[in-house]
């Protein structure tokens, strides 16, 4: 199927830019919604809808007066309205949330300011009661220069969805300069600002060039998304009191740079703000989809995550080796945080109470064992050889290294909870506690994955849907010719799919019988004449420690 740019948002930005009236005492503006609409964090009874007025002057600073409105049909009458403010101190964006709207059903939003009209918007409120089917888009890490949006566009696209599960990586804080500013060079997706985002303005500017893309407006427009965020939201590999892309001695305190990301994330995403004395970082939360499930959202990255191991530097001996497994080994490592543990496993217990078939996590990061594959051993030392000899100098260099760490028994990612071992035993421990075998959705990787996950005494405690990138380069694509998914594949027990190099998102339906996870992939992320692929399907009854493999 090929698809046609034109898409179910063509309009967007459409309506010529008109005076509009101010609050009281505020100056007349012209204004216009070049970002779009999005809704988010639904509820039974509504949901948080977003749009940024971007005034026709840029010096422009008092505020704007918007309306908003909510009708159970495409242009339809309004069934519950409101008056906002558009600010300069949210750069222009605004939130707002219904309180008056039924569970279960669709509806159409949009905003005006004196007389220009967004774009509509549609979202789903929470079902209540018996729920028959919920159908979800599993997403993550969206990388502007790394490709275009075509998986945004296929997302946009569907019939029905309740809400698009994104896992975090919603921008990159890479310049021109750095991860996938090759392929941006190519396909003249340059990141503004050029450089790095360290300041809020820079971050602010980040999220706004991303919202200018059609098809991730479309997606917004689409369906309600409930996000968290993963790291390069602040900076790469980010952790409690640091990160490895964040450099004291040239770009300040990590206290402040984290504020500004926080900042816009939270001005830009359509997402619930925090409660009055609870910091950003508390972005953990649940959603209760009537009787058929629970989604928890976790944060893994700003909370309590523990220095990450071998963040020093790269291991070059079996000394500094064995020394980075000692430190990863740790019993007093943390990812969660002892707070947001007890509240995860309060919130399972209850939704295990109420007889819900699914318990569903939302979680940054891949949570089952993956052993390091040794090329040579698996592949045979003439073939592995004969791949290596194509690879560029500074990929061969790479992969050498990682081998030889891979040998001394370093995992294939130290970021993943297999950097966090005896978390990973806790959190193992909370769900038998409370008879629950989740259903874990993952990132970060840029993969897909199928894991059917085991304690450290190889009982079997949940299972793991991993979802791969929007348009992030990946492991896989940097080893043109190395079979790196089936090779993962062959060394992990936990392991039951692994694709390396696929662009796509997984399309999630739930049932009380089954839940079926559609790997779904895009043909290209380099030309927008691209068809749907699809890649593989998973499916799992509840309770079960077993994934079953349709395909």
């Amino acid at each position: 199927m090929q698809i046609n740019r034109r898409g179910a948002l063509g309009l967007i930005g459409a309506g010529a830019a008109a005076p509009a009236m101010g609050v009281a005492g505020a100056e007349p503006a012209r204004a216009s919604f070049r970002h779009g609409v999005a809704s988010g964090d639904p509820t039974a009874k509504g949901a948080i809808l977003w749009t940024r007025v971007t005034p026709a002057d840029p010096a422009h600073s008092a505020a704007i007066r918007v309306t908003w409105h909510v009708a159970e049909t495409a242009g339809g009458k309004p069934v519950e309205s409101g008056i906002a403010q558009a600010q300069i101190a949210r750069d222009f964006t605004v939130k707002v949330e219904p309180t008056k709207l039924q569970g279960g059903r669709d509806y159409y939003y949009h905003f005006e300011v004196a007389g220009v009209r967004s774009p509509e918007g549609r979202f789903r409120t929470l079902p209540v009661g018996k729920t028959d089917e919920l159908h979800f888009a599993v997403v993550s890490c969206q990388h502007y220069s790394g490709g275009l949006f075509n998986v945004w566009e296929m997302i946009s696209r569907r019939n029905r969805l309740d809400a698009v599960i994104h896992l975090g990586d919603y921008i990159y804080e890479y310049g021109r300069d750095g991860y996938g500013g090759d392929i941006g060079v190519k396909l003249n997706r340059l990141v503004e600002p050029p450089h790095e985002t360290v300041t809020l303005a820079d971050y602010r500017a980040r999220h706004a060039q991303y919202r200018s893309d059609p098809d991730l407006q479309a997606a917004h427009a689409r369906a309600a998304f409930i996000c968290v965020w993963d790291d390069h939201e602040t900076a790469n590999d980010s952790w409690l009191e640091g990160a490895e892309n964040h450099q004291p001695q040239t770009e300040g305190g990590w206290a402040a740079r984290k504020a500004a990301a926080m900042q816009a994330y939270f001005e830009w995403l359509p997402i619930r703000d925090p409660k009055p004395g609870d910091p950003w970082e508390a972005i953990n939360r649940s959603f209760e989809f009537g009787d058929l499930a629970t989604l928890a959202m976790l944060e893994t990255r700003l909370l309590a995550r523990s220095e990450p191991a071998g963040s020093k530097g790269p291991p070059t001996d079996a000394a500094s080796m064995a020394a980075i497994l000692s430190e990863r080994d740790r019993p007093d490592r943390e990812l969660m945080g002892a707070p947001q543990k007890k509240w995860l496993r309060e919130v399972l217990e209850g939704s295990v109470t109420a007889g819900k078939p699914w318990q569903i996590i939302g979680n940054q990061i891949v949570m089952a064992r993956v052993p390091g594959p040794d090329v040579e051993k698996m592949m045979g030392a003439e073939k592995s050889a004969a791949l290596m000899a194509g690879l560029t100098p500074d990929t061969r260099q790479m992969i050498g290294a990682a081998q030889a760490g891979y040998r001394a028994g370093l995992p294939f990612n130290m970021d993943s909870w297999d950097g966090y071992p005896a978390a990973r035993e806790r959190l193992y421990a909370d769900f038998r506690s409370v008879s629950c075998r989740p259903v874990i959705l993952s990132g970060d990787s840029h993969a897909f994955w199928a894991n059917n996950l085991a304690d450290a005494h190889g009982q079997p405690v949940a299972v793991e849907f991993g979802t791969t990138a929007i348009s992030s380069p990946s492991i896989g694509d940097m080893l043109d010719g190395i079979p790196l998914g089936q090779l993962l594949e062959a060394g992990a027990p936990e392991v039951q799919f692994c694709d390396q190099k696929s662009k796509g998102c997984i399309f999630l339906t739930l049932t009380p019988t089954i839940a079926s996870a559609d790997y779904v992939a895009v043909s290209t992320i380099f030309t927008k004449e691209w068809t749907e692929t699809p890649v593989a399907n998973f499916r799992v009854k509840p309770r079960s420690p077993r994934l079953e493999h349709l395909g």
